[in-house]
């Protein structure tokens, strides 16, 4: 098994998010949780609303938000593309808690459309990839 570490760039349809060697990648794919170790055979999934998680060759942690996209590994290199993409550390916790109560209101009493719903999935996905950030740093 290759132990050289991944090659990992995530992009967002505005800018290189993120870039570096990583020994560990934690993604949601459509179908579930899916960890990329080196080594790891050629895949390509489609992302949900969700954080992914990084552990960089030098052993730091971390979290970043998607909101979608696609995971592509092979050869060593791990691509997230995605059109909207944060570092945890980038996300105001407080602003992405604030609109999801307001949602959640209307979500609760099944008053929420299917916009709303899924940016209830998107607020939820931003809030853990800050949580983690922080209680990583």
């Amino acid at each position: 098994m290759d132990r050289k570490p991944l090659e990992l760039e995530v992009v967002s349809a505005e800018r290189l998010v993120w870039s570096g060697e990583a020994v560990q990648v934690i993604a949601r794919t459509i179908e579930g949780d899916i960890g990329i170790l080196p080594g790891h055979e050629p895949v390509l999934a489609l992302l949900v609303p969700s954080r992914v998680e990084i552990v960089t060759a030098d052993g730091r942690q971390e979290a970043l938000y998607v909101d979608g996209g696609y995971i592509s590994v092979a050869e060593g290199r791990v691509s997230i593309l995605a059109q909207e993409a944060y570092m945890g550390q980038e996300i105001s916790a407080a602003d992405a808690q604030k609109e999801l109560d307001e949602l959640m209101l209307k979500y609760n009493v099944g008053e929420a459309d299917q916009d709303e719903r899924h940016r209830v999935r998107m607020l939820r996905a931003q809030l853990a990839a800050a949580e983690k950030a922080q209680s990583s740093s």
